[in-house]
C-alpha cells in the first residue's frame, strides 16, 4: 500500500528526474548550454510514459485497479529513494517494532493548541493521505493554528483599560431575534431575564423552546434542551452539577472578558462555592486563565484563552502605534548618546567605568583600543587605575570569548608569539561570564596546542590552578620570555585570562621581554621590583552546554537591549552570537509581554521586527525633537559603535585601530565633507 501511495506524491516524480539525470538519460545541457527545466520535464515524462505507461495513463479511460509497479532498475531506483531517502521507512519500521516490543514508552498530553510537532499533520496536502477522504472531510482542517500567549499569563504586562473595554463591547451578546437568543440559552445553560429579551424569550416559550425558572424570587432563563441542567444549578442537585457548572461558566465567560468569581457567580446565578470548583476545572482544560488583568477589579481575576489573546494584541497595537519612527541619521544621534560618546553624556568615575563595562560586555575590541580610544570617549577623565580595582576586586574580568577558527600550527605559533594589539578581547562582568561563553562560544571550544611552552602552561595552571607568572615559569620550568610569549598565545586562544587589566598592559607594552635577568646562585631570588600587578593568571572556563535555550537568548536580548537601545537584526552584524536570530526574536517577544521591552517600528528603511527598551523610546523622542548643530564625533573604527555602511549609506569602514570615522550629526564625514544632514558620503580618514 505505501508503494503504491508513493506513486502518486509529488516527490515520485522529481526523484524520477533526479535518477534521469544522473543515468544521463535526460541530460542537463546540450551543446554547451543548460537544458532548460521545462524541456528536461517534457522529455523525463516521455521516459516514465515508455517505461511505466500505467502511471501517465488515462485513470478516467483506463480500468481501475491498483497499479502494478514495473520491474524496471529505473524505477526501483525511484521508489528507493522515496522510502528510505524521502520517507525514511526503515527508521519508522523500528519506531513501530519499539512501540510493539514496550522499547518506546507513549505518553499522551492534552493541550490547549495543537503542539508543533503536528502542524504537518494539520496542514498537510491531500496527497499526504492514504485514503480517497476529500479535503472537507479532514479534521484537522477544522483545527484552529492559534499563536498562544508568548508568555505565561501571569508574566504578562500592564493590560491597556480601552483594550479591555473594547473586547468586552465585541464580546457581549447582542441577539437580533429569537433564534439567536435561543442558540445564546444554549451556550450560557442559565441566565437572568433581562427586560430587552423578554418578547424573544416569549417567542421561543410559545414554541416551547426555552422555560423560565424562578429560584430566591428571582426569575432565571434556559433553553428546553437545558432545562433539567438549569433546574440543577439552581437547586443545587441532581446530574453532575461540577461538569454543568463548567459548561455555563464557559459561556459566561466567553462574554464577559477578565472577570473576578464574585461577578462571575452574580452573572451566572451559581453559588460561590460551585464556582470555586468550575473554574480550576476549565484552567486545566485550557479555556480559562487567572491573573490580574483589570486593574479595577480586585482579587484574583478569570478570563477566557481568547479574549485575553484579543486584549493583549489591542494593547500591542496602541503600543506601537504611539510610536514615530525616526531616520537612520537621528537612530545614529540617539546611539552616540545611548553609549555615552557625545559630548556631556560620559559617565564618571569607578562606578560609570563599570556601567559601561556592562554595556559593552561580549563585544570584542582590539586590546590595543580599550584604553586608548573605547573607555576614555565613555568616561569622564578616566583612569586606568579605576579598571584594576575592578578587575582585582572580581567585579569585572577580560578575555577573548570567540573561538579562533582552526589555522596551520605553525602560523598559529608564529602569529601569536608576540604581543598584538589587534587581538581582539572583551571586558565583562565577571558574574555573567557563563552564559556569556555560551551565547558566544556556543557548541565550538578553543584548540589548545599539542606541545610547546603554551601546552606546558596551560598543564601548569590545570594542575596548580591560578598561578602568578614568577610561579608558572618555576612550574613549567621556562624562561620569563617564554612564559609571557606562551601567555599571549593561550589569550589569542581564548583559553587563559588574568586578575587584571595590567597584564595585557605588560603584554602589549612588552618591557619585560628585554629586561636583563639577573643570575641568582642557590635557592634566593630577592625582589625585582619590576612587577606590573597583573595578579595571577588562570584558565578561561569551558562553555558549559546549553540547557536552555530560551533563557539563554533571553540573557542575550537583554544584553543587547542595554547595549543598543534600540535593536533590529541588521544592527548585529558585528556582534558574535552562535543563537541565531529567530531565537531572540521569541525572545524579544517574550520580554515585549512582559512589558520590560517595547515593539514596533522605531527606525524607518530597515525590515523585519524591531524592540526597544521603554526608557530608549523616550530618549529617541527627545533626539528626534532636538535640532541639529552640526556635531562632529570622533571614533576609532575598532568602537562598536562604527556602524557606518551598516546603519548609514555608503561604504563600509574596516572595524581596524589604524582607521577613525567622524559622525557629524550622526553622519559618518568624508573627504568632501558634506553639509550636515546629507547620507550620501563615507569614507575612512587615516588616525
Amino acid at each position: 500500500m505505501l508503494r503504491r501511495a508513493v506513486l502518486f506524491s509529488p516527490m515520485f516524480p522529481v526523484r524520477w528526474r533526479w535518477n534521469l539525470n544522473r543515468s544521463l538519460t535526460v541530460l542537463r545541457f546540450k551543446g554547451g548550454r543548460k537544458n532548460p527545466a521545462p524541456l528536461q520535464r517534457l522529455e523525463s515524462d516521455d521516459v516514465m510514459a515508455a517505461v511505466f505507461p500505467a502511471l501517465v495513463a488515462c485513470q478516467n479511460e483506463n480500468p481501475t485497479g491498483p497499479i502494478e509497479i514495473p520491474e524496471h532498475p529505473m524505477v526501483e531506483q525511484t521508489m528507493y529513494d522515496c522510502l528510505h531517502e524521502v520517507m525514511d521507512v526503515d527508521a519508522l519500521r523500528e519506531l513501530v517494532v519499539g512501540l510493539e516490543h514496550g522499547d518506546v514508552a507513549v505518553t499522551c498530553r492534552d493541550t490547549t493548541e495543537p503542539s508543533v510537532l503536528a502542524h504537518e499533520i494539520v496542514n498537510s496536502q491531500p496527497y499526504t493521505f492514504l485514503d480517497d477522504a476529500p479535503l472537507e472531510e479532514r479534521r484537522s482542517r477544522s483545527i484552529s493554528l492559534r499563536r498562544g500567549l508568548p508568555v505565561d499569563a501571569h508574566d504578562l504586562a500592564a493590560l491597556d483599560s480601552a483594550a479591555i473595554a473594547r473586547v468586552r463591547d465585541e464580546a457581549r451578546p447582542d441577539p437580533r431575534d429569537a433564534d439567536e437568543l435561543h442558540d445564546l440559552l444554549l451556550s450560557l445553560v442559565v441566565v437572568r431575564a433581562r427586560p430587552e429579551w423578554r418578547d424573544w424569550f416569549a417567542e421561543l416559550a410559545g414554541a416551547r423552546r426555552a422555560k423560565s425558572l424562578t429560584a430566591a424570587d428571582q426569575e432565571f432563563w434556559c433553553a428546553a434542551e437545558r432545562g433539567e441542567q438549569a433546574e440543577a444549578l439552581l437547586s443545587g442537585g441532581g446530574v453532575d452539577v461540577e461538569s454543568v457548572a463548567a459548561s455555563a461558566l464557559r459561556g459566561h465567560l466567553e462574554l464577559l472578558g477578565p472577570v473576578n468569581a464574585e461577578l462571575l457567580a452574580a452573572e451566572s446565578a451559581l453559588p460561590l462555592s460551585t464556582v470555586a470548583i468550575a473554574l480550576p476545572r476549565l484552567e486545566a482544560e485550557g479555556f480559562a486563565l487567572r491573573g490580574n488583568f483589570d486593574p479595577a477589579l480586585q482579587g484574583e481575576q478569570w478570563c477566557a484563552r481568547r479574549l485575553l489573546l484579543r486584549i493583549h494584541g489591542y494593547t500591542q497595537q496602541r503600543l506601537r502605534r504611539e510610536i514615530e519612527p525616526v531616520t537612520a541619521q537621528d537612530f545614529m544621534r540617539f546611539v552616540l548618546r545611548w553609549q555615552r560618546v557625545a559630548p556631556d553624556t560620559q559617565r564618571e568615575g569607578r562606578a560609570g567605568l563599570a556601567a559601561t563595562i556592562a554595556q559593552l560586555q561580549g563585544f570584542e575590541i582590539p586590546a590595543g583600543t580599550w584604553e586608548s580610544d573605547v573607555l576614555p570617549t565613555r568616561v569622564s577623565g578616566y583612569h586606568s587605575a579605576w579598571l584594576d580595582q575592578l578587575c582585582l576586586s572580581g567585579e569585572v574580568a577580560w578575555a577573548r570569548l570567540r573561538v579562533r577558527e582552526p589555522v596551520d600550527e605553525d602560523a598559529a605559533t608564529r602569529s601569536s608569539a608576540f604581543p598584538s594589539r589587534s587581538t581582539p578581547v572583551t571586558l565583562l562582568t565577571r558574574a555573567d561570564m557563563p552564559w556569556l561563553l555560551q551565547a558566544v562560544r556556543g557548541d565550538a571550544q578553543p584548540v589548545e596546542p599539542q606541545s610547546g611552552a603554551t601546552r606546558e602552561v596551560l598543564e601548569a595552571l590545570r594542575a596548580h590552578g591560578a598561578l602568578f607568572t614568577n610561579d608558572i615559569a618555576i612550574v613549567a620550568r621556562r624562561l620569563p620570555a617564554e612564559v609571557e610569549a606562551a601567555l599571549w598565545d593561550a589569550v589569542a586562544r581564548g583559553l587563559v585570562t588574568a586578575d587584571g587589566f595590567a597584564a595585557v598592559r605588560a603584554l602589549l607594552v612588552g618591557r619585560r621581554w628585554s629586561r636583563p635577568v639577573q643570575r641568582h646562585r642557590g635557592l634566593r631570588r630577592g625582589v625585582s621590583g619590576l612587577s606590573s600587578g597583573e595578579g595571577r593568571w588562570s584558565l578561561v572556563p569551558r562553555a558549559l552546554p546549553v540547557q536552555d535555550r530560551d533563557e539563554l537568548a533571553e540573557a542575550i536580548a537583554e544584553q543587547l537591549l542595554v547595549r543598543w537601545g534600540v535593536v533590529f537584526r541588521e544592527l548585529l552584524v558585528r556582534e558574535t552570537l552562535a543563537l541565531p536570530w529567530r531565537d531572540l526574536l521569541w525572545a524579544f517577544r517574550r520580554m515585549e509581554a512582559r512589558g520590560t521591552a517595547r515593539g514596533g517600528r522605531f527606525v524607518n528603511g530597515f525590515a523585519g521586527e524591531q524592540f526597544a527598551l521603554p526608557e530608549a523610546v523616550d530618549a529617541l523622542r527627545r533626539v528626534r525633537r532636538t535640532d541639529r548643530t552640526g556635531e562632529e564625533i570622533r571614533l576609532s573604527a575598532a568602537d562598536p559603535l562604527n556602524l557606518a555602511g551598516i546603519i548609514t549609506p555608503g561604504a563600509r569602514i574596516p572595524a581596524i585601530r589604524a582607521n577613525t570615522v567622524v559622525y557629524r550629526d550622526g553622519v559618518p564625514l568624508g573627504d568632501g565633507q558634506p553639509e550636515p544632514g546629507s547620507v550620501d558620503a563615507v569614507s575612512t580618514l587615516s588616525a
